[in-house]
C-alpha cells in the first residue's frame, strides 16, 4: 500500500500537467483563429469599390488589379491552407503530440503576421490614392481660385507692380500648362503622379501669390514714401541751418544720397522678385529716417532750451560767485570767535576756486553759442553740465553758511547743557548728604570728584578764543555720561540702605530663635557701619532668605509701597 500511493499520485500529476498543455495548446488555437478572422475581416473589400468609383485607367487601373489579385490569393488560397494547419495543430493536440503541436502553432503565427502585414500595406496604398484623389480636387480649386484671384490683381493693378508686372506675369503662365497636367493625369487615373503637381503649383503658388501680395506696398515705399521723406529732410535741414543750426555732425547728405542710389538697385531686385533682402534693408533704412527726424527735432528743442535758459544760468552763476564771496567773509569772521576745521576753512576758497572753472567753460560756451558751429545738442549737453555744477556748489556753500550760523546756538546750546549738568551734580552731592547714612563711600567721593573735573574741563573748552565747539561737544559729552551716571549710582545706593534697613527690621523677629541669622544680620550692619552698602545688603538679604524663603519679594514690595 505505501508503494501504491505515491504512484497514484505520481500518476495524478501527469494526468493533471497533460490536461493543462492541452488546455493551454486549445486556447493558443483559438487565439490564432481569431487573429486570421481579423485579417479576414479588413475592410479591404470596402476600400476597392471606392476604388471602382476613380477613374479606372493607367495607374489605379494597375493598382487596382495589384491589390485585388492579392486579396484574392489570401482568402482563396493562403486562409484556407492555414484552415488545414488549425485542423492538424488541433488533431495533434487530441492525441496528446503537443510538440509537434507546438511547431504547426509557430508556423501558423508566422503567416498570420506575413498576411496582416500585407494586409495593412494594401489598406495604406488604398488610403493614400483615395485620400490622394480628394486632397487634389480640394487644393487643385484653392489654387485656381488663387491663380485666378492673383491674375485679376495683377491685371488690374499693374501700375503698381512697376518691373515685377512682367515677370510675375510670366511665373503665371506657367500655372496653366500645370493645371492642364493635373486633368490628363487625373482623368487618366493617375491620382499619384496627380499628387506631386498639386504639391509643385501650392510650393509656387506661395511664393507668387505671396509677391503679389507684397510688392505693391514694397513698391510704394520705394517709390513714394522714401524719396518723399528724403525730400523733407533735406529741406528739412536747409531751413534748420538757415536758422543757424549746425547738423554737420549727423551727416545727413551722405546718408540720404546712399538712400536715393539704393532705390535703383531695389527696383532691379524687385525687377527679379528677390525682394527678401529689398524688405529687410528698406526697413532698416525706416529706421534710419526716422532717427534722422529724430535727430533733427532733438537739435530744435536744444535750441529752445539753450535760447530759453542760457542767461538765466549765467545770471545764476554770478548770483552764486557773490553768494560765496560773502560766505567767504562771514567765515573769515567767525574763525575769529570759532574755530573752524581745516576743510572747512577752506572750503570757500575751494568753492570759489570750482566756480571759476565753471565760469571759463560757460564763457566758453558763449562764444561757440555766438560763432554757430556747434550742434545744439552738445551745447546743451555743456550747459546743463554748467547748471549742476553750479547748484551742486551753491548747496554745498549753503550748508557751510548753515554751519556757520548754527555755531552760535551751538555755543548757547552747550552753556544750557553745562548749566543743566552742573545743577543735577549739585543735587546729587545734596542728596548724598542729607540722606540718613552712616556716610558716603570712598568709591562714590573719587567718582564725584572725576564729575567735577569733567565740568571744569568743559568750563575750560567754552573759555577758549578761538572756540572749537567739536571739543566743546566732545567734552560735553563725556561729562553729562559721567555725572547722570554719578547720579545714577548714588540714588540706587540710597535706595539700597533703605532697602537693607528694611531687611534688618524684618529679620529682627528672628534673632532671638536663630542664632546664625543673628550672626549673619550683625555682619551686615557691621558692613553698613563701614559704608560697605553692597556688602550689608548681600549679607542681610541671605541671611532673611534662608530663615524665611520668599521673604525678600515681600520686603521689596513694602519698600515700593513706602516710597
Amino acid at each position: 500500500m505505501q508503494y501504491i500511493i505515491p504512484v497514484i499520485i505520481v500518476l495524478c500529476i501527469i494526468v493533471a500537467f497533460i490536461f493543462i498543455l492541452r488546455r493551454k495548446h486549445n486556447k493558443e488555437i483559438q487565439r490564432l483563429d481569431q487573429k486570421k478572422l481579423q485579417i479576414q475581416n479588413k475592410p479591404v473589400l470596402e476600400e476597392l469599390t471606392k476604388v471602382k468609383a476613380l477613374n479606372m485607367n493607367g495607374q489605379t487601373e494597375e493598382m487596382f488589379e495589384r491589390w485585388r489579385n492579392k486579396w484574392t490569393e489570401l482568402m482563396d488560397v493562403e486562409m484556407p491552407k492555414i484552415d488545414v494547419l488549425l485542423f492538424d495543430a488541433e488533431e495533434l493536440v487530441d492525441k496528446f503530440q503537443f510538440g509537434k503541436a507546438t511547431d504547426i502553432e509557430k508556423e501558423i503565427e508566422s503567416r498570420i503576421n506575413e498576411y496582416d502585414q500585407e494586409m495593412i500595406q494594401i489598406l495604406k496604398e488604398l488610403g493614400e490614392l483615395i485620400g490622394s484623389e480628394e486632397k487634389n480636387r480640394i487644393e487643385i480649386e484653392q489654387l485656381k481660385d488663387q491663380y485666378r484671384s492673383a491674375r485679376k490683381t495683377l491685371l488690374a493693378h499693374q501700375y503698381s507692380y512697376g518691373p515685377a508686372a512682367g515677370p510675375l506675369e510670366k511665373r503665371l503662365e506657367t500655372f496653366n500648362p500645370k493645371f492642364e497636367e493635373y486633368e490628363v493625369l487625373t482623368e487618366s487615373g493617375n491620382y499619384l503622379q496627380a499628387r506631386e503637381i498639386v504639391i509643385t503649383l501650392d510650393e509656387e503658388g506661395q511664393h507668387i501669390f505671396k509677391l503679389i501680395n507684397e510688392i505693391p506696398a514694397l513698391l510704394t515705399d520705394i517709390q513714394h514714401k522714401i524719396p518723399s521723406h528724403i525730400h523733407e529732410l533735406r529741406n528739412g535741414q536747409r531751413e534748420m541751418e538757415e536758422q543757424s543750426f549746425f547738423l554737420k555732425h549727423l551727416e545727413l547728405n551722405g546718408k540720404l544720397d546712399v538712400m536715393e542710389e539704393s532705390i535703383d538697385e531695389f527696383k532691379q531686385q524687385i525687377a527679379d522678385l528677390n525682394i527678401t533682402s529689398v524688405q529687410h534693408r528698406v526697413n532698416e533704412i525706416k529706421d534710419e529716417i526716422d532717427s534722422f527726424y529724430d535727430a533733427l527735432e532733438k537739435e530744435v528743442m536744444a535750441k529752445r532750451f539753450v535760447d530759453e535758459n542760457f542767461e538765466q544760468i549765467g545770471a545764476r552763476l554770478e548770483n552764486v560767485i557773490v553768494s560765496i564771496d560773502e560766505t567767504a567773509k562771514e567765515a573769515e569772521e567767525v574763525q575769529k570767535g570759532y574755530h573752524l576745521s581745516e576743510k572747512d576753512a577752506a572750503l570757500p576758497s575751494n568753492c570759489k576756486q570750482q566756480l571759476m572753472s565753471v565760469r571759463q567753460r560757460y564763457e566758453l560756451l558763449s562764444i561757440q553759442v555766438k560763432e554757430e558751429q556747434s550742434a545744439y545738442s552738445s551745447l546743451q549737453e555743456e550747459l546743463k553740465g554748467v547748471k549742476e555744477e553750479t547748484e551742486r556748489l551753491f548747496e554745498e556753500q549753503d550748508r557751510f553758511a548753515d554751519r556757520l550760523k548754527s555755531l552760535r546756538i551751538d555755543e548757547n546750546k552747550a552753556r544750557a547743557t553745562l548749566g543743566n549738568l552742573k545743577q543735577l551734580l549739585h543735587e546729587t552731592d545734596r542728596m548724598l548728604n542729607k540722606a540718613n547714612i552712616p556716610g558716603i563711600p570712598e568709591e562714590m567721593d573719587i567718582r564725584l570728584e572725576e564729575a567735577e573735573e569733567q565740568l571744569f574741563i568743559v568750563v575750560q573748552s567754552l573759555k577758549e578764543v578761538p572756540l572749537n565747539m567739536v571739543a566743546v561737544h566732545k567734552n560735553l559729552d563725556t561729562a553729562e555720561k559721567c555725572i547722570q551716571d554719578v547720579h545714577n549710582t548714588a540714588t540706587e545706593m540710597l535706595e539700597n540702605v533703605l532697602l537693607i534697613e528694611r531687611i534688618i527690621q524684618y529679620g529682627n523677629r528672628y534673632r532671638a530663635s536663630n542664632p546664625t541669622m543673628h550672626q549673619r544680620l550683625l555682619e551686615a550692619e557691621q558692613a553698613f557701619r563701614e559704608f560697605r552698602y553692597a556688602k550689608a545688603l548681600e549679607n542681610a538679604a541671605t541671611a532673611v532668605e534662608a530663615a524665611e524663603p520668599g521673604a525678600m519679594k515681600k520686603i521689596q514690595v513694602l519698600a515700593k509701597d513706602d516710597n
